[in-house]
């Protein structure tokens, strides 16, 4: 049942309203002035997929490609657009299950460059062979209307601080970049980079490369946790210096919430936790780390809530389970859709794109809710209610309107109820709902919708007309 109200309000008193609620969420000026000029890169959340949460460190060329095809036919029309390659394509012996790492690929040869920066494997990646790198496949999805990420890890290749490799436009060796008393705990192929003019370069001559190839996107991995402010800052100069622009994501996490300003000031998007994956108990986490982040994000800087697990998952990526269907339920799914909306969190499928069905392409191309996600104000949703079970947030948006999520993140079927008063609205509000594409109202004094255990609503409130 809907409980609704009906009195009149002046339309003058009704925009005051919502004028002083845009005030009270605005979020802090940058600490030094003016933003700064790579938050224009990624002016609203990046959208696109992932490989890994299907393939884990082996996806090869064909599957790229395959993947980058289903975007641009049925997703790049709404707005989705990055396909990012993930984790260890440089590897030409990859392993399914990232646990095994360290007992099975420590010490093997990777493919790289004669200045030691680690190239694609040609065998998975065939149109890398001769040196090409990833730009022949950069070219191909730039011709799509598509941007090209990859993934890398932070510092120095062992093998290339080993062999003493030439850091390429230094007279600087990477032996001289690499800090060996600085590892991944869970992935053996590098060092850490050093603090120092030998670490610079190798990190300008990474970049250098990736500008060439035509990157777009680069996450660079094992910054955030624990928290790497030197390398941070090393890698924005890199880009700086790169002549392309190339958005910068951090990971994993949890990044520090009490980083957030050197990590705004570096950095496109952050992560907030650690891997996330297709468990209500880890969706049912984000709520609250997504919360603690508010008033730090906005227009290209962005907390990151991580990738989007839903479809098909894990056929070669193991380390959360075996190849399965989205564990989410569809109420689950429209859960994290509106999360990720209000937050608004960067949005990066890590499903398998070709084996989507009716049901999981409908959520991906909801252009009602992804409005929510891209809306050009960037401000950070808030939550105005919360108990032990449900929760109500709230999203002002650039032309004045409010987007409204309510959530039952309980196991029980629950009414959720928004009291104008307590978001500090008066007057009537017509509601539109964006999962139903529908309009509800008007308003006036209160909103409650039943939701499902696990569910969720997501609305968008305009001034109703006066009768």
């Amino acid at each position: 049942m809907i409980f609704m109200q009906s009195a009149p309000f002046p339309r003058f008193f009704l925009a005051l309203t919502f004028a002083m609620a845009l005030a009270r969420s605005a979020p802090p000026a940058h600490a030094q002035g003016a933003a700064p000029a790579f938050w224009s890169w990624a002016a609203t959340p990046p959208m696109g997929w992932n490989s890994y949460d299907t393939f884990g460190g082996s996806v090869t060329e064909a599957e790229t490609m395959a993947n980058a095809a289903c975007m641009q036919k049925y997703l790049l029309p709404h707005g989705w657009r990055y396909v990012v390659i993930d984790f260890r394509w440089y590897d030409p012996q990859p392993v399914n299950d990232d646990r095994m790492l360290n007992t099975t690929r420590a010490g093997a040869q990777l493919a790289a460059d004669q200045y030691g920066r680690l190239m694609p494997a040609p065998d998975r990646f065939p149109s890398a062979a001769d040196g090409a790198g990833f730009k022949p496949i950069a070219a191909k999805l730039h011709a799509m209307g598509l941007k090209f990420g990859i993934h890398v890890m932070r510092g120095v290749p062992r093998q290339a601080a080993t062999a003493r490799s030439p850091i390429q436009g230094s007279a600087l060796t990477a032996a001289a970049a690499a800090n060996a008393a600085d590892t991944c705990p869970w992935c053996p192929d590098m060092f850490g980079a050093q603090a120092n003019a030998a670490g610079q370069a190798w990190y300008d001559a990474e970049f250098r490369l990736y500008a060439a190839w035509g990157v777009d996107f680069v996450k660079v991995d094992d910054l955030s946790q624990p928290y790497h402010p030197a390398e941070i800052a090393m890698i924005r100069k890199a880009i700086d210096n790169c002549g392309r622009p190339i958005v910068l994501s951090a990971s994993p996490g949890p990044t520090p919430v009490s980083m957030a300003g050197g990590i705004a000031t570096n950095a496109n998007m952050w992560r907030i936790s650690g891997d996330f994956w297709d468990h209500w108990s880890s969706l049912n986490k984000q709520f609250d780390l997504l919360a603690s982040w508010r008033g730090v994000g906005g227009p290209g800087h962005w907390p990151d809530a991580d990738m989007i697990p839903f479809g098909h998952i894990g056929i070669r990526s193991w380390i959360n389970g075996w190849d399965r269907w989205t564990r989410f339920s569809r109420d689950e799914q429209k859960t994290l859709m509106t999360l990720w909306a209000l937050a608004p969190s960067p949005m990066m499928l890590g499903m398998n794109l070709p084996d989507n069905d009716a049901s999981t392409l409908a959520l991906l191309t909801n252009d009602e809710v992804l409005a929510i996600n891209q809306d050009p104000l960037g401000r950070a949703g808030r939550r105005v209610l919360q108990d032990a079970r449900t929760e109500v947030w709230i999203k002002d948006l650039k032309d004045g309107s409010l987007a409204i999520g309510l959530f039952n993140r309980g196991p029980n079927p629950a009414s959720v109820t928004l009291p104008f008063r307590v978001a500090g609205l008066t007057g009537r509000l017509a509601l539109r709902d964006l999962w139903a594409r529908r309009a509800l109202g008007p308003y006036a004094g209160s909103v409650t919708l039943p939701l499902p255990p696990h569910g969720a609503a997501l609305l968008r409130a305009t001034a109703a007309k006066l009768l």
